[in-house]
């Protein structure tokens, strides 16, 4: 009698549990579309700001930025209530303090990187370590001023754009540093090691087989690197007065600059001439990161090892 009992009960064992299964099922898909849901939102979200933002730019300096002048002329004898004129002085003045702070921070940047990946030990390497840490962490305006006390009080030198381009290395080193660091750490070992089998030196290791296999992602952070200088302002102003002019002697004098061609405009911004031609150098700074982002990514991907 038992076994008839157990018999017909036992059926409906399976189908309980297949009950509990879709249960569960059904909640994992739920929270899944929920989780997807929340994903998409929060991502709207965070692009509606940047989409009105680059919808602002572009739509108030687009029509300065179709015009021959804006590339070719600077703003010289132009006053504010004068419209044309254009942006050659300050995308010079940019590319020139750029190029003199890459030229400074890349080398720096990487060597240390290599330092505290392939041969940082002890309390030397610590100590590294916790100074990138330190002036990744560094205020633009607190680095501009230590340049002035530097520069200005303590050897008596003028501002010049060579002493932005100072400033503008203490907040590009740390982002080399970091970036470059962990693209080292991603080069697995099994080729470090099969150099070192074969008799290589570890310098010549890292400089043949390391550094290629990561230069893709070391040209993404140099590029990141630019695209904070580029758009600095707080050094600009304190150690880099404005010109009107197209003035190329880093040494000498005052150089323009996008940053702040935009800041001098501003002042006037009630008037329409003044008004354009912020949101133009705005646009022009904006495009110049995208090129040079553009362009690093054609490097990375033609200079990167092969598979």
């Amino acid at each position: 009698m038992s076994t008839a009992v157990n018999a017909t009960s036992s059926p409906s064992a399976p189908n309980g549990g297949h009950q509990e299964i879709n249960r569960a099922s059904g909640a994992r898909k739920a929270t899944d579309v929920l989780a997807r849901v929340l994903m998409w939102g929060a991502f709207f979200l965070a692009l509606a700001p940047l989409v009105w933002i680059l919808f602002d730019v572009v739509s108030n300096g687009a029509q300065l930025l179709a015009t021959s002048d804006w590339w070719t002329n600077s703003q010289s004898g132009m006053t504010v209530r004068r419209e044309g004129g254009g942006a050659y002085h300050a995308i010079l003045g940019t590319l020139l303090q750029a190029l003199v702070t890459a030229l400074i921070s890349v080398p720096i940047g990487i060597l240390t990187a290599v330092y505290l990946v392939e041969y940082g030990r002890g309390k030397l390497a610590r100590a590294v370590s916790f100074m990138v840490d330190i002036l990744t962490g560094v205020p633009s305006i607190v680095a501009a001023l230590f340049i002035y006390a530097l520069w200005i009080g303590t050897f008596g030198f003028t501002r010049v754009g060579f002493a932005v381009s100072l400033s503008l290395v203490l907040l590009m080193i740390p982002t080399i540093v970091r970036s470059t660091e962990e693209m080292l750490k991603l080069v697995p070992n099994e080729l470090r090691e099969a150099s070192y089998a074969l008799g290589v030196p570890k310098w010549k290791t890292i400089m043949s087989i390391v550094l290629p296999t990561a230069f893709s992602g070391i040209v993404t952070g140099v590029l990141l690197g630019l695209a904070r200088i580029m758009g600095e302002t707080a050094p600009l102003l304190i150690l880099g007065p404005y010109t009107k002019v197209i003035w190329t002697n880093l040494f000498q004098g005052n150089m323009a600059t996008l940053p702040t061609m935009i800041n001098y405009e501003r002042q006037d911004m009630a008037l329409s001439a003044a008004s354009d031609r912020v949101w133009g150098a705005a646009l022009t700074l904006i495009l110049l990161v995208l090129l040079l982002n553009l362009l690093g990514r054609l490097i990375a991907r033609f200079g990167a090892v092969k598979s």
